[in-house]
């Protein structure tokens, strides 16, 4: 043989080798090498320990790796890391070297970055699992090429773009979901049928237009999930009569509109059915009963009309119907009582009216019960919830119901949210209920209950939100409150309730809203309620409390609103105060508060709504740093005994809307400030040294005449008016003010009206007030001017 021969001989086997490339590049030796290498691309925090076993020490020990199956000639044939806690990327994964993969499962871990299109090389790959991580990018059209592929589950990644229409060129893929990403619309009109698929997910991405045409053709669907996308238009009729196997169907979120077509009963293999929050309008399909399989049945927030079809009855498996918000105007038909399977019924907030079906108590293992913001009416049958003891969910709220709740509505002590305010309901509360003790969530508020609440709860450690307000509740307010430490709201004003406060409110240390106003409640504020330190708003106003603020009320720095009105309280405003600077409101009017006006609450800031310190007995002079509440809308410092001027400062406060300093005793030149100027008249009056541009006020330069001219205008209004014979004709002790209703003048003609003086005179007055009764008294009365009507 010659050496050229030899030679092509040669280059003619190296060839062949080059050729046979799997062989080498998928032995076991290559494949632990190659997995070792992505292993040590994971972020070194999140290598799990679990994978300690790749190893280069252990190359030859492959087939016993963790997450590792091989098939019979040694080689990798599945990678199982579902829920291995890896972090990384596919980049350096090498896929050549793993032609013989059949199942690649790497779901439920911390993986970003793209697909890659190196992908598609692993050609006996029959399942395919990237789903709940962070992939990202394009899905690779290259995923086409795994025609072995049954089941393929990308959902809940950071996907984008268009659907890739070759991944129809998978045929004997059964298994397909994209949801939970952020796929777009594809041209449906190149995508082919999938005649095996059984499972489509393509849920929670951003895919518009109508109904994905193609899917009409896969007959053998069982389960279909469009929801949370933009589709809109009407469901074509073929979803009805060509899959004929679906049995979950959800196109919940979309906008989908028209009338729901009754060929849904041709869906006979139907168990689930959702398409809540959509566009539908017209009557529920009568025909709905024939699906006897039914379990589920989601039709809320759309436009349905008319009846609940009674046929409804008939679905004896059905677990769970939903039809709130939709424009239903009928009443609950009896037969629904007939489903005594049902655990979920919804139907609030439609037009549903009359009283309960009696049936309604055979539903024997409903949980949640949902029928508020209806116009139902009449009473609850007597022994609902004798029979359900697994009853967890009630909500009545914000309907005509009367009379009172049944017994033993909460007779399985199973209850955890109870609304049923807003509606006419009178007599006690359910004894049952102080022993609920998983309630969560109870409002009972706007009724007409009445009875002793003193006992009418007990402890109730997961409480986060009761409501009792307007109703005629009467009793204490029992310590054991004190217990509920997971409470946030505690509403318990405009009742009848009666004795003091307990301090053990204070260890509700999650409590946002205490409202106790309007009630009959004695006794002091507990300094206890400054540990509130989540307090929100604090409302004690409109009882009869007494002794002074608890400088401890200063800790609640996140309090928001502060009503203190309408009580007995005395003392001075506490400076701490001034630490709550986030108050949007701060009410502590008609009380018996005095000394000075602390300069502390100009530092809150926050203040918007209203600072009402009226009716009290404040002294001193009005703080210039009040000036600095700039987001300030209502000022009210009216009926105290403050004194000097009204400071220049306050001119600063640009969002003032209402102002009073009305029965004070302040001097001197209003404010230039705008709302001075426009203010009404009642906005200084009882203040008789105040001069300035505004209704009801002398110019300065006249109040503030030389004292000669002063006492010669005084001199020809006494020879004008000689004497002026009032007759007192009522007296008012409940704005500590009295009122003159007629008066008579001597003299035919006055003259200088507008300029009339200010005058004072005393009178004698007995009679009865708010703060007890007068029997006689000598009062002076300053600052009254004037004008005559009519002349005798």
């Amino acid at each position: 043989m010659t050496p050229t021969r030899r030679t092509s001989l040669i280059l003619f086997y190296l060839l062949l080798i080059s050729l046979l490339p799997l062989k080498i590049t998928s032995s076991p030796r290559t494949q632990a090498e190659a997995l070792i290498r992505w292993k040590n691309s994971f972020t070194s925090s999140s290598s799990p320990t679990s994978l300690a076993s790749w190893s280069l020490t252990n190359l030859s020990n492959l087939c016993n790796w963790t997450s590792i199956a091989c098939d019979s000639s040694g080689t990798v044939s599945q990678i199982n890391l579902s829920n291995a806690n890896i972090s990384g990327s596919l980049t350096d994964f090498n896929f050549t070297a793993f032609s013989t993969l059949t199942r690649f499962d790497l779901s439920n871990n911390n993986l970003e970055g793209p697909i890659l299109s190196t992908i598609g090389g692993l050609s006996k790959l029959t399942f395919l699992d990237l789903s709940t991580n962070f992939f990202e990018d394009n899905i690779p059209p290259e995923v086409a090429q795994l025609t072995e592929l049954q089941y393929l589950n990308l959902n809940n990644n950071n996907l984008n773009g268009t659907i890739p229409y070759q991944l129809s060129n998978l045929q004997k893929i059964r298994y397909l979901d994209l949801g939970s990403n952020y796929l777009e619309t594809p041209d449906w009109s190149k995508f082919s049928s999938m005649p095996l698929l059984t499972h489509l997910g393509l849920y929670y991405n951003d895919i518009t237009f109508e109904f994905p045409s193609f899917i009409l053709n896969c007959r053998n669907l069982t389960f279909l999930d469009l929801s949370l996308n933009q589709l809109s238009g009407q469901i074509p009729e073929f979803v009805f009569t060509n899959l004929g196997k679906l049995e979950y169907l959800n196109l919940t979120d979309n906008l989908f509109q028209g009338v729901f077509p009754s060929s849904v009963s041709k869906l006979s293999n139907l168990i689930e059915i959702r398409v809540a929050n959509n566009k539908f309008s017209g009557s529920i399909p009568e025909d709905i009963g024939l699906l006897s399989d039914l379990q589920i049945v989601e039709l809320s927030n759309n436009s349905f009309v008319g009846h609940i079809p009674s046929s409804i009855g008939q679905l004896k498996k059905l677990q769970s119907l939903d039809l709130r918000m939709n424009a239903l105007n009928s009443t609950i038909p009896p037969e629904l009582g007939l489903c005594t399977n049902l655990t979920y019924l919804a139907l609030a907030m439609n037009l549903l009216s009359g009283e309960l079906p009696l049936s309604l108590s055979n539903l024997i293992k409903i949980t949640e019960l949902g029928l508020s913001d209806n116009f139902f009416s009449g009473i609850i049958p007597g022994d609902f919830g004798k029979y359900s003891p697994f009853l967890s969910y009630v909500s009545f709220s914000n309907n005509s119901f009367s009379g009172e709740l049944p017994p033993e509505l909460c007779s399985g002590l199973a209850l955890e949210d109870f609304t049923v305010n807003g509606n006419n309901f009178t007599g006690s509360l359910p004894a049952c209920l102080r022993n609920c003790s998983k309630l969560n969530r109870v409002r009972l508020d706007e009724n007409h209950f009445t009875g002793n609440i003193s006992d009418a709860f007990g402890v109730h450690p997961d409480l986060d939100f009761i409501a009792l307000s307007g109703n005629q509740f009467v009793g204490q307010i029992s310590p054991e409150w004190g217990e509920c430490k997971n409470l946030s709201n505690l509403q318990l004003d405009r009742n009848r309730i009666s004795g003091e406060i307990p301090a053990e409110l204070g260890n509700l240390t999650r409590l946002a809203v205490l409202s106790l106003d309007s009630n009959e409640l004695t006794g002091k504020i507990p300094s206890e309620l400054g540990k509130l330190g989540m307090l929100f708003k604090l409302n004690l106003s409109n009882n009869h409390l007494t002794g002074e603020i608890p400088q401890s009320l200063g800790n609640l720095t996140k309090l928001n609103y502060l009503e203190l009105s309408n009580n007995n309280l005395i003392g001075d405003i506490p400076e701490d105060l001034g630490n709550c600077d986030k108050l949007l409101s701060l009410g502590l009017s008609h009380n018996d508060l005095s000394g000075e006006i602390p300069s502390e609450l100009g530092n809150l800031f926050a203040l918007q709504y209203m600072l009402d310190l009226s009716s009290n007995s404040f002294s001193g002079t009005i703080p210039q740093n009040l000036g600095k509440l700039t987001a300030l809308e209502n000022l009210n410092l009216s009926h105290n005994n403050l004194s000097g001027r009204i400071p220049e400062s306050l001119s600063s406060m640009i969002s003032l809307r209402f102002i009073d300093f009305s029965y004070n005793e302040l001097t001197g030149q209003i404010p230039s400030g705008r709302i001075f100027r426009n203010a009404s008249e009642n906005a200084f009056v009882g203040n008789s040294g105040l001069c300035g541009s505004a209704a009801g006020l002398l110019p300065c330069n006249l109040a503030s005449a030389p004292g000669k001219s002063t006492s010669h205008t005084k001199k020809i209004w006494k020879r004008k008016l000689g004497f002026l014979q009032f007759q007192v004709l009522h007296c008012s002790f409940l704005q500590r003010s009295f009122m003159v209703t007629t008066f008579y003048n001597s003299y035919k003609t006055i003259e200088g009206l507008g300029d009339m003086p200010r005058m004072s005179f005393t009178m004698f007055c007995k009679g009865k007030g708010r703060l007890g009764e007068v029997q006689s008294g000598k009062y002076l009365f300053r600052d009254l001017r004037f004008k005559i009507l009519e002349t005798n």
